[in-house]
């Protein structure tokens, strides 16, 4: 009963919020040129209550070419709205950027060559256009072509040489379009044997585009790519974000666009848009760090503050195009038992090696800089290994789904990550001739062995240096043969590191900063630079081989790594570690070897012996290991012929007619390399190729939608094998395939194992979604989709989650949430001290022996998410998925004392969806005065809101009549109360939800109250019996019409027992749980404006925004069908307790003030 009574008390204030529809459908306001775009395009609703400014700028593109329709309505408004922002100069005189943030298949490309034809037409002659590879120059010449601005020529600065770009060496370029990828801007000439003038890129530009006084066009087209500029505890600014950073810095009269469709995944991100003017001089915050900490402090409502303020401004727009027509579904793979088995051997076999080479350490007196190193590997091949292994168990499933999918007359789209083609070449180069597919899980864990497992003294002097060795000498044995090593290292140097968004995992991050602070102790600063450079032209991150290459010169930090799995937890003393005295459980086994009676010849040869056992194990397990998931696919798909490959790979292993199997290049005789992945697009768009495969290196730019224009019409049917591991791809990905002029929509399925480690790459990308959704589209549900939310874990809530499942295992504290039972299991089963030797093994507990006493630790960093749900796949599949049902109840257990404790970050509350009666009673507006000049002045307004959600007896028989269902009725609480009984209306729905544990079969209710309506919660025939007792109508009335009449003026509290603890005694209305009728304060407008002032009278804590959508009202004075159209209101609300105070800010602030009409 008390948990009822607690659950209800959580209802009523929740009745307020409502599943609203998120987009609506966009149109340009305030200009009247173009048609209507060739799709529907929506805008979230959050940006949707906020208007652009007016327009006061001319465009000059000639009427005869807007009317040829090449430009649509929106792509017009942002060619209009770009123009009148650069127009405009901040308080450091630089001019002001526009970003578009139109989503992936709106047209940005077309926009940007609008607003390129619009300057140049202005005698801007002069454009630079960066992106993220060089294959997008050709859309952008079709861009061109397409408004009919082909006479803008466009030059591909990697075709240029290292000399002025209008000297006779380069054609003599004077005017025009150079088209540049990031990595470029910091590329510099490797000719050392000739003095260059311009041996950089940067020099290069800044020289041709005419320096301090150049006034055309940047583009930072897909500027995402441009993030991690900012400091952050994982990682160091990036040197390609700093370039951004300087370009703009030394170009500060140019017109700067910022163009993505993912704009920042999170606000720390935005740190290269310096042109936007959202911090420094005239601003509410003094740098880019005082912005983030007050953006990040306030939560989700402070991100979505920042869009519709930026919006209102005029530098900021984006639409996307609608999802109406997309369909969205995740199919869940079953484990076979030949799958399990492979799978816990594999556990096995990867804890049989850390326990060796735990042995190896001691018996050869390895450092602790060579453990570090090898446990850095270890980790990073043991995530790897496992990632594929759980790819591989859905290459049957995703075989199925395709040819059922083209037989059912559509085409399939397969996204993965990434490749394997570096594990793929080092076992060519091994094995020889083939008679079957490679496996690249069994090259992760043989190259690790081969090449990382200590095996004598003197190897500990090599690996010691390892820092001063390039990539290319990371190891002198087990190398590929000369031929290959040269393309397997030309293939690790392609890819981008630079970004740091191979993963969001712990075990795989480049860590490009934290390589770059050792090289510093190791080398100096001069070798630092050097390696920088490589380290940032690398690009193309379809290899994942290169996160692997990096860690190579790692050997110095212990910042990221300190591997407390092997060495405890440790301190450090210069830079290197100091072992905390503790005594730790020596390595199982050791006492086979009693390395005081060895000599060392005896111990290198136990160490070789070791490693023998490990490869004679791994031989026997690779036998049963997946082949490479992308060749399998090709290969069960038909082959090369059927099927389009769009990846960064240079070959690929396939299966001739006679059943031969050997590795071929990807390349054709007639099509060189570097656009084949052009002509596989085309030839998919053509029908050629029903099914198309495409990586990370494909999934910017390409457009494989079922475009009007090809001929190629059919369906598509997006299957995700692999997540992608941040919103960033995610969109990109997501939106190759939906996109304007298509003929229909994608269907997109998301295809999970039932590996409860897994549901990790789709909970990574649902945070990533919802963050990335409330800052560039001003609304975290945006980019959110029904079934992916489930998966939300990687949150703080998910953290404190975690803190409990590990301590509790550990002892040290009491868990939130019952300890899982094995079902149907004969055998006795203790979860805790099983649950203890997995943790152990992945490292993420340690057992410390303290004379008669074990007890258990939680390791550094135990509590980080993507470690936890990374490390757990390689735990043995049953206790996998009992930990993270364990984990998921205690998070249960988490956002419920969240919700009741009112530290729920709820987004954003919507008011007016449901049925409830919303009116404004009066609107104060507030006019603030800008110091930017060329500024139109900022409005505030703060609405007095009221909301009446009560639901009168009367009503609720009417709907009761309405119903079907014999379960439908009125209801009474279970529960005995003091003062006033509690009826409900229960009524059955149909409506497809998505409740997580609650099975699709059951029955749902939904349920109405007295006094607050409609509740969010739904309850299933099962709890409906449990919580109440069915009466009739009759004897509800009563009751009904008594809780109604009470709750106009008492709080829930108050009517139930009688007095308020949350009250004072003079006082019952402080409290507003459960009232019929609410009152809220919302200030809308541009709030940011005011936000250092406003950050000293709101309360600590998040910002709780509020989206309002006003009842319509009759009027018998109004001619248009005699009814006030709502009115949409978004903003913040404002506690009453600081209404004074703020009223007198604004007051103080404004230079005029005055009240709107209702």
């Amino acid at each position: 009963p008390g948990d009822i009574e607690a659950e209800e008390d959580d209802e009523e204030d929740q009745s307020a919020q409502a599943a609203a529809d998120t987009y609506s459908d966009y149109m340009p306001l305030k200009l009247r040129l173009g048609d209507r775009h060739p799709d529907p395009v929506v805008e979230t609703s959050s940006l949707a209550s906020v208007e652009l400014p007016d327009i006061t700028y001319q465009l000059t593109i000639p009427n005869e070419k807007i009317q040829l329709n090449t430009l649509s309505a929106l792509q017009l408004e942002t060619i209009v709205y770009a123009s009148q922002r650069h127009n405009t100069f901040l308080p450091d005189g630089s001019r002001a950027g526009f970003l578009i943030g139109d989503g992936a298949g709106v047209g940005k490309g077309r926009t940007i060559a609008g607003l390129i034809y619009e300057n140049y037409l202005l005698g801007r002659r002069k454009s630079l256009w960066l992106s993220v590879s060089n294959d997008l120059k050709y859309d952008s010449q079709r861009d061109l072509y397409d408004i009919g601005a082909q006479f803008i020529e466009v030059h591909a600065l990697n075709k240029l040489k290292y000399a002025k770009i209008s000297s006779p060496q380069n054609g003599g370029i004077k005017r025009g379009v150079i088209f540049a990828t990031y990595p470029s801007l910091i590329s510099e000439s490797q000719n050392t044997t000739t003095k260059v003038k311009y041996s950089s890129r940067m020099k290069q530009l800044i020289q041709w585009l005419g320096g301090e006084d150049f006034d055309g066009v940047i583009v930072f087209d897909e500027c995402h790519k441009a993030k991690n500029l900012a400091p952050s505890p994982t990682a160091k600014s990036s040197k390609t974000g700093l370039a951004v950073l300087d370009l703009q810095a030394r170009l500060p009269n140019a017109r700067i666009i910022y163009a993505s469709a993912t704009g920042a995944s999170e606000p720390r991100n935005m740190a290269y848009m310096t042109r936007l003017g959202l911090w420094g001089p005239g601003t509410s915050f003094t740098d880019f760090n005082h912005f983030i900490q007050a953006i990040e402090q306030r939560g989700v409502g402070a991100m979505e503050l920042v869009a519709m303020d930026m919006k209102l401004r005029g530098m900021y727009i984006a639409r996307q195009l609608s999802f109406s027509g997309v369909h969205f579904s995740i199919l869940d793979v079953p484990l076979t038992s030949d799958y399990f088995q492979t799978y816990d051997r594999s556990v096995q076999l990867w804890t049989d090696i850390k326990e060796k080479i735990l042995q190896a350490f001691e018996l050869a007196d390895t450092s602790h800089l060579v453990r570090n190193h090898v446990i850095a590997r270890y980790w990073l091949s043991h995530q790897r290994f496992f990632k594929y292994l759980c790819i591989a168990c859905k290459v049957s499933k995703i075989v199925e789904l395709s040819r059922q999918a083209v037989r059912d007359g559509k085409c399939v789209v397969i996204g993965l990550q990434s490749t394997g083609e570096a594990k793929t070449l080092e076992q060519l180069d091994e094995l020889g001739e083939l008679n079957d597919f490679i496996s690249t899980a069994k090259g992760v864990i043989q190259s690790f062995v081969e090449k990382h497992f200590p095996t004598g003294i003197e190897q500990t002097q090599t690996m010691t240096s390892l820092y001063n060795l390039t990539r290319t000498n990371e190891d002198d044995k087990n190398r590929p043969s000369k031929k290959r090593k040269s393309t397997h290292h030309r293939t690790a140097r392609s890819i981008s590191c630079d970004t740091n968004e191979s993963s969001d995992d712990s075990d795989v991050e480049c860590y490009s900063s934290f390589l770059q602070t050792n090289k510093r102790r190791a080398t100096g600063k001069h070798r630092d630079q050097n390696n920088n450079n490589q380290l940032d032209e690398i690009h193309n991150s379809d290899n994942e081989n290169s996160c692997e290459s990096l860690l190579i010169e790692n050997t110095y930090s212990q910042q990221q790594h300190t591997f407390a799995e092997i060495l405890g937890q440790t301190e450090t003393d210069g830079g290197l570690p100091v072992k905390r005295i503790q005594k730790k459980e020596a390595p199982p086994n050791l006492q086979n070897y009693d390395k005081r009676k060895m000599t060392n010849n005896e111990i290198v040869e136990a160490l070789f012996n070791m490693k023998a056992e490990l490869l004679n194990g791994i031989e026997m397990l690779g036998k049963n290991l997946p082949p490479n998931t992308l060749d399998e696919l090709i290969d069960q798909l038909g082959g090369p012929s059927q099927v389009a490959e769009m990846t960064g790979r240079k070959g690929r292993i396939v299966q001739h007619a006679g059943g031969q199997i050997g590795y071929e290049s990807r390349s054709e005789a007639d099509i060189p390399l570097e656009i084949l992945n052009i002509s596989e697009r085309e030839r998919f768009m053509r029908g050629d190729k029903l099914i198309a495969i495409i990586s990370e290196a494909a999934s910017s730019g390409i457009s494989l939608q079922a475009d009007r224009r090809c001929q190629n019409t059919r369906r598509r049917v997006h299957v995700t094998l692999e997540l992608p591991w941040s919103a960033d791809r995610a969109v990109q990905q997501f939106g190759r395939t939906h996109r304007s002029n298509q003929v229909s929509a994608p269907e997109y399925v998301f295809v999970i194992s039932e590996l409860a480690g897994e549901k990790r790459f789709a909970s990574t990308v649902a945070k990533r979604l919802e963050c990335l959704g409330a800052l560039t589209h001003g609304d975290r549900r945006a980019t959110e989709t029904r079934d992916l939310s489930r998966f939300n874990i990687d949150n703080k809530y998910g953290k404190q989650a975690l803190e409990n499942v590990i301590r509790s295992i550990c002892n040290l504290e009491r868990p939130w949430a019952p300890f899982p039972k094995m079902i149907n299991s004969e055998i006795k089963f203790d979860f805790v001290s099983e649950a203890r030797k997995a943790l152990i093994d992945v490292g993420l507990i340690s057992r410390v022996v303290n004379g008669p006493q074990t007890l258990y630790i939680a390791e550094k960093d135990h509590n980080n998410m993507s470690r936890f749900l990374n490390r757990i796949l390689g735990i043995r599949v049953q206790m996998q998925n009992l930990l993270f049902r364990f984990f998921s109840d205690v998070l249960n257990a988490v956002i419920v004392d969240a919700r009741r404790s009112g530290s729920w970050d709820l987004g954003i509350l919507d008011l007016g969806t449901g049925e409830e009666t919303v009116s404004v009673e009066k609107t104060q507006v507030f006019v603030i005065q800008t110091v930017q000049p060329n500024t139109a002045p900022l409005q505030v307004e703060l609405h007095q809101i009221v909301v009446e959600r009560g639901l009168a007896f009367i009503k609720a028989v009417q709907l009761k009549e309405q119903s079907v269902n014999a379960e439908d009725g009125f209801y009474m609480s279970n529960e005995t109360r003091q003062y006033c009984q509690l009826p409900v209306l229960a009524l059955s729905t149909t409506s497809n939800v998505n409740l997580g544990n609650i099975r699709k079969s059951e029955q749902l209710f939904r349920i109405y109250r007295p006094n607050t309506g409609l509740q969010q919660r739904y309850e299933t025939s099962e709890s409906l019996r449990k919580k109440y007792e069915r009466i009739l109508p009759v004897q509800a009335q009563r009751y009904w019409e008594e809780l109604y009449h009470k709750a106009a003026s008492s709080c829930i509290h108050f009517i139930r027992q009688g007095r308020c603890p949350t009250s004072s005694i003079n006082s019952q209305q402080t409290c507003e749980v459960g009232l019929r009728s609410r009152r809220f304060f919302v200030l809308s407008g541009s709030v940011l404006a005011l936000w250092s002032s406003m950050e000293r009278i709101l309360p600590e804590g998040k910002i709780q925004m509020i989206r309002i959508k006003t009842t319509p009202i009759n009027n018998v004075n109004n001619n248009n069908n005699n009814q006030l159209l709502p009115l949409k209101i978004v903003g913040c609300i404002i506690p009453k307790r600081c209404l004074q105070d703020l009223v007198h800010l604004l007051e103080k602030s404004s230079a005029t003030t005055y009240f709107k009409s209702a």
